[in-house]
């Protein structure tokens, strides 16, 4: 099994397609050694959402690590930010820029396929499932796309990250009153900063089932994982910073919920 789907009962849907951490052992002779601790990974957050069960909120996540195929990137491969440096549907580097692989180990576009069949689809078969069984339940869902990454990493973004990243691709994916209520909450949180629509504006998940006029919205929120955990090796936990940053999120996700809730009352 490489996701699990949580079922909630409210139109909430949490989706966190980059805290896998497996590789497969066929494919982990390819990879440069330092690929195997998955540096890249977003770490932790199933457990900074252990509030979305709370919250009656469905939560989807896969096993398999963002270095073996990105559930957040499209199929074709397209860029997600032309003209800045992009992670690959595979990818082929490091947030640092370095390769990933052996020499002329990389997968071919054969092998590719066979990663996109196996771990790709099934994620977004059980996202789309999942979504469409909300909302015919509640007549709305609300898609809540979870990530994490380092503060600072120039290969991707030059200078230092605010704290909370919060993306509507542009202001599409979800209605404006989703939005403002999401930067609201955020903006009342004391000792942290926040953007809408910055350098994260939302992937591939968040572009693709956003869709406010056919009842669906979709907020990503890339978040510093500083604000919550150790940056460097071995990527801990810090019971101190998440204690803080944790009811910061939740505001966040509450605010969006109660926003759609009011939209389509």
């Amino acid at each position: 099994m490489t996701i699990a789907l949580h079922r909630g009962s409210v139109p909430l849907l949490v989706s966190i397609p980059h805290m896998g951490t497996g590789i497969p052992e066929p494919l982990r002779a390819a990879y440069l050694p330092r690929a195997l601790a998955t540096e890249d990974a977003d770490w932790h957050l199933d457990r900074l959402y252990a509030f979305a069960r709370e919250l009656g909120a469905s939560v989807l996540q896969p096993t398999v690590a963002r270095y073996v195929i990105d559930l957040n990137r499209p199929p074709d491969d397209t860029p997600m930010y032309p003209g800045a440096s992009n992670t690959e549907l595979c990818p082929s580097r490091f947030f640092t820029g370095e390769p990933l692989y052996r020499e002329n180990a990389g997968p071919s576009p054969q092998q590719q396929q066979e990663r996109r069949a196996a771990y790709w689809q099934p994620y977004h078969d059980a996202l789309q499932a999942e979504l469409a069984r909300l909302k015919a339940a509640h007549g709305y869902v609300l898609l809540w796309d979870a990530h994490s990454i380092r503060a600072e990493i120039p290969w991707l973004f030059e200078g230092t990250l605010p704290d909370l990243n919060i993306g509507t691709a542009g202001g599409t994916s979800a209605h404006p009153s989703v939005t403002e209520a999401v930067a609201q909450a955020a903006g009342r949180a004391s000792g942290y900063t926040h953007v809408v629509n910055g350098r994260f504006k939302g992937g591939y998940i968040t572009r693709q089932y956003g869709r406010p006029a056919d009842d669906v919205h979709a907020v990503q929120l890339e978040m510093v994982q500083r604000t919550y955990m150790r940056e460097t090796p071995p990527y801990d936990w810090d019971e101190a910073r998440a204690a803080r940053v944790q009811p910061v999120v939740r505001s966040m996700v509450e605010a969006a919920i109660q926003a759609c809730r009011a939209l389509h009352a």
